[in-house]
């Protein structure tokens, strides 16, 4: 399910030649930790097993794209290189790097393979908001919301074998946080990612227009890790969501407006707007509303140690941060309150966005994605990214406010309390 894959094995057919899937292993990525690092190793060895019965050499590169991948090319005279695409400057910067290091009869195409429409093509400019880039989207996915051609076993096979791939000597390589555990609900790979979405087309789709909003209900697709890490496709998920749409047409259509409009928004978002990470990346009036509000007095202040740890004064925030401590994962509506609350209780709009992504990246099994960055978790709730301006007030400035009487008046905030109530 993975259409750069696919259209490198369209190539090769063409042109009779052996298929190489290449993957460069980073001794680090922004704030990720072995957490992160071993869901994704975990899925690899799932993807090399595959490639192994595709009759398709697997090959786990060891360093940075640059310093590893010309030499492969050189080294085992390839003919094309086709890479996926990610709309983050670090991605976006190796990919740089590869194409003025590759030899120059070497074409080099990028397919952008985890967007059912491909950034570019969904629009040519920063969207303002969903209600803009909304339209866009969905007059294109008749051309691009099919069904994937299969993948066939290559006939032409590699002139000599992949080397083994040690996994377990893999870990050495990385300069990462070891003291982050990885999770037990989550088992990477695709089987286990393919069986997440079976059970939330089963048991939760029925209830995920009315009930996503609240976190003690099981209402969520909970697929973000394996989107996240490319072990499913979103594409795939949409797909098959997508055949219940007689039976559940609301469930469908918000999980569509989710997973297609308001992610792709955020991946448009990142594409061209270079400061996606920072309070500069935000709309004039929003940056004015934050300065005008930047030395307003905070009711409290927080460390970011303090934070990390869930040892503020308000329970329902400090239960939503260990949840996603333990769990890799925190509700989505509560990704919102967590947001702002760090913007009210640190020194600046600038501080609190830095906390954000940090806490996001660290912990969130899908962190460092354009998702985190601008969905609801980091500018969208401090930043007020593809947001309006509201009713004025201390801090925020014009900033959506929430607090934590609007939680209690939409779920059982003790319930979720005490579900994830500090364990010391």
């Amino acid at each position: 399910d993975n259409w750069a894959f696919l259209y490198a094995q369209r190539l090769a057919l063409k042109q009779e030649l052996p298929l190489h899937v290449c993957f460069c292993l980073v001794p680090k990525f922004l704030d990720a930790t072995i957490r992160h690092y071993r869901f994704m190793l975990r899925g690899l060895q799932e993807v090399a097993e595959e490639c192994a019965e595709l009759n398709i050499s697997f090959h786990l590169l060891l360093g940075y794209a640059k310093d590893v991948l010309p030499t492969f090319v050189l080294e085992h005279g390839v003919g094309g290189l086709v890479t996926d695409f990610s709309p983050l400057r670090l991605p976006r910067q190796w990919v740089e790097d590869v194409r003025e290091r590759l030899p120059e009869d070497v074409p080099f195409a990028q397919v952008d393979a985890h967007n059912i429409v491909p950034c570019w093509v969904a629009s040519p400019k920063q969207e303002y908001g969903a209600r803009t880039i909304r339209g866009k989207i969905h007059a294109q996915l008749p051309e691009f919301l099919t069904e994937f051609p299969p993948v066939v076993r290559h006939p032409h096979p590699p002139s000599c074998p992949a080397e083994p791939i040690a996994w377990e000597a893999c870990y050495s390589s990385l300069q990462v946080d070891h003291t982050v555990k990885e999770v037990e609900w989550a088992t990477p790979g695709t089987a286990a990612g393919l069986a997440v979405l079976k059970s939330f087309i089963a048991e939760r789709l029925k209830s995920f227009s009315t009930h996503r909003n609240d976190p003690n209900k099981e209402a969520l697709s909970n697929l973000s890790p394996w989107l996240h890490f490319g072990q499913v496709s979103t594409q795939r998920a949409i797909l098959e969501v997508q055949k219940h749409r007689r039976s559940y047409k609301d469930s469908v259509d918000a999980f569509v407006e989710e997973a297609v409009v308001r992610r792709e928004l955020a991946e448009n978002f990142c594409y061209y707007n270079e400061n996606y990470d920072s309070v500069q990346g935000a709309y004039d009036w929003a940056q004015t509303t934050l300065k005008l509000h930047a030395k307003d007095k905070r009711p409290y202040l927080y460390s970011l140690q303090e934070l990390e740890q869930g040892t503020t004064h308000d329970p329902l925030w400090n239960a939503a941060q260990l949840q996603m401590v333990r769990e890799g994962k925190m509700h989505g509506f509560l990704r919102m309150y967590w947001a702002k609350k760090i913007l009210e209780w640190t020194r600046s709009p600038e501080e609190a966005l830095q906390f954000a992504i940090y806490l996001n990246d660290r912990y969130e099994l899908d962190g460092r994605d354009p998702n985190g960055y601008v969905g609801k978790r980091c500018l969208w709730s401090i930043c007020g990214i593809h947001d309006q301006g509201w009713a004025e007030r201390p801090i925020f400035g014009k900033i959506r406010y929430m607090n934590y009487a609007g939680c209690k008046r939409k779920f059982d905030v003790d319930q979720f309390e005490r579900r994830y109530a500090p364990t010391h």
